[in-house]
C-alpha cells in the first residue's frame, strides 16, 4: 500500500473524498467496490438507481473501528466511479420496459412489445458483460470485490467472474425472495431470476444457501425442491419458529452455515433484512432478519475457516418524489436505508479482508 497515505480514523470523515471519507486508491485497496446504478426490471417499486450515491453519500457518518477486525480500513477500501453509460442504459431500458410491466409480460401478438422485450434483454446482456469485465479485472489484481446496487440482477456478471478466477463456490443468499422465476415478464435477466439464471448457467455454484425467503411462487419452490440438494432454504417462517420454539440462533445460524463450502460469495438483498432497517427498498416483506442477526450469521460464516471471495448488497433505495427523484434535502431519518446498507458493507468488508488473511481478527 502507499506509505504516502495517511488517515485520522478519529477525526471527522472528510464527506468529499472517498466512500467513508477515505482517500485511499484502487492500487491501494485489497476492497474494490463496484457501483451498479441499474434497475431496469425492477417490478414493483424504484429507487434502487440510487442507491450507489445513497450510499456513497451516508458512508461518511460511520465510525471505522470494528469490535471483529483491527484496522480493516487500513487494508483500502475504494469505489469505482459511477458508469456515465450504465445509468444511460438503464434509464432507456426502464422505459422500454414499463408497458411491457403494465401488460404483465404479455407481449404475444403485439410486435411493438416484442421490440421493446429484445431491447431490454440486450441492454441487460450488455450489463452483465460490463460488470464481467470489471470484476475480473478487481479478481485478476487480487482484490475483493464488493458490488453495490441497484436491483439484485446486477450479479450474475460477478458470480461469472468468480467462477473463471475460484472455480467452485457457494452462495450465501439473504433475502425475502427466493429470485428463481423464469424470465419473469419475459426478461431474461430479471432481479426475480438471478438465482436461477446463476444455478443454470454457472456449474461452478455448486451451493446456493438462501436465508429469510418468505415472499415467493409455487415455481420457485419446485424449482429450488428439483436441485438436489443444490439448493437449501431457511425460509423466514421456520427460523422465527424454531426460535419462537426456544431454539437458540447460534444452532440455527450453525446449520445454515455448514451448508456452504469453502468459497462463499454472499449476495445480500437489503429486503432480507426486517423493512423497518429498509423501508423504501422496491418490494418490502413482513418478517426478516434482525440486522444483528444478519451479521450474527455472516461473522460466524468467517470465523468457520470459509473464504469470503466477493459480495453484493443490493436493493437499498431512498425515499423517492412523487416524480420518481431522490427526495431533497435528506434529513437523517431519510437516509436511514443507505445507513443501514453502507454499516452492512463495511462489516463486509472487514469479514472478507480477515477471511482473505488481509487483516488480523481482533484479540
Amino acid at each position: 500500500m502507499g506509505t504516502e497515505i495517511r488517515y485520522d480514523p478519529n477525526a471527522p470523515a472528510d464527506s468529499s473524498a472517498g466512500i467513508f471519507g477515505l482517500p485511499f486508491r484502487y492500487e491501494d485497496s485489497k476492497i474494490i467496490y463496484l457501483p451498479v446504478a441499474w434497475e431496469a426490471t425492477t417490478s414493483y417499486g424504484g429507487g434502487t438507481v440510487h442507491g450507489p450515491e445513497s450510499i456513497l453519500n451516508a458512508s461518511s457518518q460511520l465510525d471505522l473501528f470494528d469490535l471483529d477486525v483491527k484496522d480493516p480500513y487500513l487494508q483500502g477500501l475504494h469505489c469505482l466511479p459511477l458508469n456515465p453509460e450504465i445509468k444511460h442504459m438503464n434509464s432507456e431500458a426502464k422505459s422500454l420496459a414499463e408497458p411491457i410491466k403494465e401488460s404483465l409480460g404479455d407481449v404475444h401478438n403485439n410486435s411493438a412489445l416484442q421490440a421493446n422485450l429484445k431491447r431490454v434483454n440486450e441492454f441487460s446482456a450488455k450489463l452483465n458483460q460490463s460488470v464481467h469485465d470489471q470484476v475480473m479485472r478487481i479478481l485478476k489484481d487480487q482484490k475483493i470485490p464488493g458490488l453495490i446496487g441497484g436491483d439484485h440482477s446486477i450479479p450474475i456478471g460477478a458470480f461469472e467472474a468468480a467462477s473463471k478466477v475460484h472455480g467452485t463456490f457457494g452462495i450465501l443468499h439473504f433475502d425475502a425472495h427466493s429470485d428463481t422465476r423464469n424470465a419473469y415478464m419475459g426478461f431474461t435477466d430479471s432481479h426475480a431470476s438471478i438465482m436461477r439464471n446463476a444455478a443454470n448457467r454457472i456449474p461452478d455454484i455448486t451451493k446456493f444457501v438462501q436465508v429469510g425467503i418468505r415472499d415467493f411462487c409455487e415455481e420457485e419452490s419446485e424449482f429450488t425442491k428439483s436441485q438436489g440438494g443444490r439448493f437449501e432454504v431457511f425460509y423466514d417462517q421456520k427460523i422465527m419458529e424454531a426460535k419462537l420454539a426456544g431454539t437458540p440462533f447460534s444452532k440455527i445460524t450453525d446449520e445454515i452455515i455448514k451448508n456452504l463450502p469453502e468459497k462463499v460469495w454472499v449476495s445480500f438483498d437489503i429486503d432480507g433484512l426486517d423493512p423497518r432497517f429498509c423501508p423504501h427498498t422496491g418490494t418490502p416483506v413482513p418478517g426478516g432478519l434482525d440486522y444483528s442477526e444478519a451479521i450474527y450469521i455472516l461473522k460466524t460464516l468467517a470465523r468457520s475457516g470459509r473464504k469470503i471471495i466477493g459480495f453484493d448488497v443490493v436493493e437499498v433505495a431512498p425515499p423517492l418524489n412523487p416524480d420518481g427523484s431522490p427526495l431533497e434535502p435528506l434529513q437523517a431519518s431519510d437516509e436511514w436505508d443507505a445507513n443501514v446498507g453502507m454499516r452492512l458493507i463495511y462489516k463486509l468488508s472487514a469479514l472478507s479482508l480477515a477471511t482473505n488473511g488481509f487483516a488480523k481478527w481482533q484479540g
